[in-house]
């Protein structure tokens, strides 16, 4: 198949050079507003350089990849679901809710699959730990702990513009409870400190945060997120259920090091990148929009995924500016 891909940084290239090692494309179509990076992945991947996005759709793509900035989602997502084309666009569907609830009304209507990027949905350890818990290995879950650290924090222009650290960061750990657990969040409370950049607390954010979560089952999920932590990139979840426990992350690359006499796990190099962790589940993810092109199987996370783990972002920054409980009712009531 032919496939487009609108927006080549970083994130971007990574996805060109996943998409160019995959046996079901045959093509790439790229587009960048910045001239050098299209004819960068051009000559990387072979890929062939279109001056617009609406020249990528007119180029006979089967379908197409949104990797460009936040506020360009919408109308690349809308531009490509018009057109008839498969898109598989990067979080988050827009910078806010309610423009993100615009975009699902308006591809309501038609039947084009849409597909957000939420990679830990692809990834094998949190497969098995959706698998374990749907099968009932745990039993009724009670707790769980879901945890996002990254080394070091992004630039600050990037923190300016985010929309703070639940929206940005800690989303990825609202999908993945939800998709593990199968359950849905009613309330939130969460908290956040300042003891590292002074450009994230001058910027109205948190670079330290955590977060519990009450599910609609009474399971109790806690989530922590910090954008400093020197080991490395630290991305775990535990799962306690009154059968049986299990962990994500727990391999010999986790960036925890153990002061117990004798231990010596974890005994690998920590991750220190996103893409490091992550590199196979990126591919996985790839791969199956590449099914959902072909037709073969739905989107395996739609628009309406997206905005749930949006509204829990929104509930917890809330919850963080008042100091107070927060319900997902109360955010989606606006």
């Amino acid at each position: 198949m032919r496939i487009g891909i609108l927006g080549l940084g970083r994130i971007g290239a990574f996805h060109a050079e996943s998409l160019s090692g995959l046996g079901a494309v045959d093509s790439l179509v790229v587009a960048d507003p910045f001239a050098d990076a299209a004819r960068a992945a051009a000559e990387r991947f072979g890929a062939e350089v279109a001056d617009s996005p609406e020249a990528v759709l007119a180029a006979g793509v089967d379908g197409v990849v949104v990797a460009a900035a936040t506020d360009a989602h919408p109308g690349l997502v809308l531009a490509a679901v018009e057109a008839g084309i498969p898109v598989f666009c990067e979080k988050p569907v827009a910078r806010t809710m309610a423009e993100g609830v615009e975009v699902l009304k308006a591809v309501a209507g038609h039947d084009v699959p849409v597909q957000i990027g939420y990679n830990r949905r692809f990834d094998a350890g949190f497969v098995a730990a959706r698998a374990a818990v749907q099968g009932g290995e745990l039993g009724t879950l009670h707790t769980v702990r879901s945890t996002t650290l990254d080394p070091a924090p992004p630039p600050a222009a990037y923190i300016a513009a985010s929309g703070g650290i639940f929206r940005d960061c800690s989303v990825h750990d609202f999908d993945i409870i939800r998709w593990v657990t199968g359950r849905e969040v009613t309330e939130v409370y969460a908290v956040g400190g300042n003891r590292g950049a002074d450009f994230i607390k001058d910027a109205g954010d948190a670079d330290t945060t955590g977060a519990v979560l009450t599910l609609d089952d009474g399971t109790i999920a806690v989530v922590s997120n910090s954008r400093h932590n020197a080991r490395g990139y630290d991305v775990r979840m535990e799962i306690h259920g009154f059968a049986d426990s299990i962990a994500v992350g727990l391999g010999d690359k986790l960036p925890l090091r153990s002061v117990e006499p004798g231990v010596t796990f974890p005994a690998g190099t920590p991750h220190d990148f996103f893409m490091d962790r992550f590199a196979a589940a990126y591919r996985a993810e790839l791969t199956a929009f590449t099914e959902v092109v072909a037709g073969t199987r739905p989107s395996p996370c739609t628009i309406e995924d997206a905005l749930e783990a949006g509204w829990t972002a929104e509930a917890c920054t809330l919850s963080l500016h008042e100091h107070r409980p927060v319900t997902l009712a109360e955010v989606r009531r606006g």
